[in-house]
């Protein structure tokens, strides 16, 4: 069975009790499982990651662009969280790797603070899911799917 990778990036770990009115109640134990339960019904398996270190991600981000090249794994849906905002590695990472990645953030970015207005990953994603909470996830995998199998 082929994976689908779900990344996700810093302070997602607190999920549930950081800032439960922007974020929700749920935790990332629920993220993981809901996206277990969605892509089982789609036929694939996950392969479930969280951290709050830039280069664990790339790394992670080098090994999904391996794996899809060797068929094991479809793509990458991705919360990069804040390093959004900052990180030119990770968008060089995706690029690099050619790796087909959503991005997926909780919370709808564009109506907060205006820092969190552009991201860096959106020039590299494939599709881009904002503000419909942790079924964006859901949403994320359905449209990947949706894109690289017809």
């Amino acid at each position: 069975m082929q994976n689908i990778m779900i990344l996700n990036g810093p302070n997602l770990n607190l999920l549930g009790t950081r800032e439960p009115e922007t974020y929700g109640f749920e935790t990332l134990s629920d993220v993981e499982e809901l996206c277990r339960e969605a892509a089982a019904s789609l036929g694939y398996g996950i392969e479930f990651h969280q951290s709050n270190h830039e280069g664990v991600l790339v790394d992670l981000i080098h090994e999904a662009g391996r794996k899809v090249k060797s068929g094991e794994l479809l793509g990458v849906v991705f919360n990069p969280a804040a390093f959004t905002h900052t990180s030119v590695a990770l968008l060089d990472a995706i690029k690099g790797a050619d790796v087909p990645v959503v991005e997926v953030h909780i919370s709808n970015v564009h109506a907060r603070e205006s820092f969190r207005h552009h991201s860096y990953i959106s020039a590299a994603a494939i599709g881009i899911v904002v503000g419909m909470g942790v079924q964006g996830y859901v949403l994320g995998m359905q449209g990947l799917v949706s894109k690289l199998t017809k």
